[in-house]
């Protein structure tokens, strides 16, 4: 019994689901631009993005060999990841430069699983993500947006039928896909008026100094390619 039950998780968690229809794929991206756009919306979605963002910053963080000390989510959708480590080389550039792609490579990953019908690893995949990722928050306001945030997944994972979750998971993707195309054109204004002197652009600048431009260039690059690349996918282009 224990094993058949395994087998059928394993199935349900692993398995492929049925392709959504045409117009749920559509209206799901819809929506997540909508959520994206309006500058009211997006002070709050935003908040998504952010704990992607810091997310990339810790994984790659521990990934380069750097002790991961913690993350802070802020109510403003500003973050904070410390980690300890060399303080130049290639690890240290590597995590610098994590954060303004994470959310769009994120949604490319995504993509990629929705478009092999991969569904329900997804929403088990970023659940697992996100309970990761919370044992590192160390502050309320971050426990509390990571906590939301995984609950949504569990919920739809196991209380909800297939167009429900591919609905979501969806929505999810096109959302990390297009809400990674605004941050750095947000940055690129705030240096433009000479803010954000110590952005990711600006410490990646003096860890290679390579100006700050060419790194913006390279978010840029990176957000657009997904955008297209994942769109695509999501679209069975």
């Amino acid at each position: 019994m224990d094993s058949t039950r395994t087998d059928d998780l394993w199935d349900r968690v692993f398995g492929t689901q049925p392709d959504p229809s045409s117009w749920l794929v559509i209206v799901t991206a819809a929506v997540a631009l909508a959520a994206v756009g309006p500058r009211p919306v997006w002070l709050l979605t935003r908040n998504a993005i952010t704990i992607a963002h810091e997310g990339g910053h810790g994984l790659i963080a521990l990934l380069s060999g750097r002790r991961l000390d913690g993350i802070r989510l802020h109510s403003d959708t500003s973050g904070l990841t410390v980690s300890r480590g060399k303080p130049h080389g290639l690890g240290m550039i590597l995590t610098a430069a994590a954060g303004y792609t994470a959310p769009s490579l994120l949604g490319l990953a995504g993509a990629w699983l929705l478009a092999a019908n991969h569904i329900t690893a997804l929403l088990w995949g970023a659940t697992a993500l996100l309970l990761a990722m919370l044992v590192m928050i160390r502050n309320a306001y971050g426990v509390l947006t990571v906590v939301l945030a995984g609950a949504a997944f569990v919920l739809v994972s196991w209380l909800t039928g297939p167009e429900v979750q591919a609905a979501f998971a969806y929505g999810v993707v096109w959302f990390l896909l297009l809400g990674g195309v605004r941050p750095p054109f947000e940055l690129q204004r705030k240096r433009r008026y000479g803010g954000a002197p110590d952005s990711d652009a600006d410490q990646l600048a003096r860890l290679t100094h390579v100006p700050p431009l060419l790194w913006l260039t390279l978010f840029h690059v990176v957000s657009v390619c997904s955008l297209i690349g994942g769109g695509r996918w999501l679209l069975g282009l």
